[in-house]
């Protein structure tokens, strides 16, 4: 029986183009997705998508040193890519990256690398989540720190947005793994900043 399905696979796949086979094969994992009992989990379903499809997001607080990246595009030349970029749906089959910047950058901006893909990423969608702007921060804040990667300054831009937004200080900990005094310190810092922005200080109180 799996023979059999898999040979009708093939007869199907087999005459398509690139592009026709790629959606094909997508839409094939989108199906078995949905019977998988691990449908819950966004691994369980990577897509190949255009890069045109992929958006960065305007909030993330992760910085690659020189090295590292020049690491990263030895890792995808040589090892292609191992780990999907994580994203959330947007709309009209656009979707904003959660976590991946680095790689999206590089793929679609080395020459190399863009033929190497075909011009296409790996996504993995976090699905059933909210959408809305708080939930697409903290879960990128969550893939950050969960890698021991973020910025301080950036951090708190992102906690400040959070409260603004009507998050309260127990959510933003929980949400973003922080306990209440370290929610606290991030907010003071954008706060004192704010309140004296227009005073002159000397180079040993700056934030870095």
């Amino acid at each position: 029986m799996q023979q059999r399905l898999i040979a009708d696979m093939e007869a199907y796949l087999q005459p398509l183009d690139f592009e026709s086979r790629v959606e094909a094969i997508n839409q094939l994992r989108l199906a078995l997705h949905a019977l998988s009992p691990f449908k819950d989990q966004p691994a369980d379903c990577v897509l190949w998508v255009k890069e045109e499809q992929v958006k960065p997001n305007d909030y993330n607080p992760n910085n690659m040193a020189p090295p590292e990246k020049r690491l990263l595009q030895k890792s995808l030349e040589a090892d292609g890519f191992t780990q999907p970029i994580v994203v959330m749906d947007k709309y009209d089959n656009q979707f904003e990256i959660v976590d991946g910047y680095h790689r999206y950058a590089l793929s679609g901006g080395k020459a190399a690398l863009k033929k190497q893909f075909n011009g296409y990423l790996p996504i993995a969608r976090l699905e059933n989540r909210s959408s809305g702007l708080p939930s697409r921060m903290a879960a990128t804040i969550r893939h950050n720190r969960a890698r021991g990667r973020h910025q301080v300054r950036a951090m708190s831009d992102i906690v400040l947005e959070l409260s603004r937004l009507g998050w309260g200080d127990d959510r933003i900990g929980k949400e973003l793994g922080m306990d209440s005094d370290e929610v606290l310190r991030l907010k003071q810092i954008n706060g004192l900043l704010e309140m004296f922005g227009d005073r002159q200080f000397s180079q040993a109180w700056t934030v870095k």
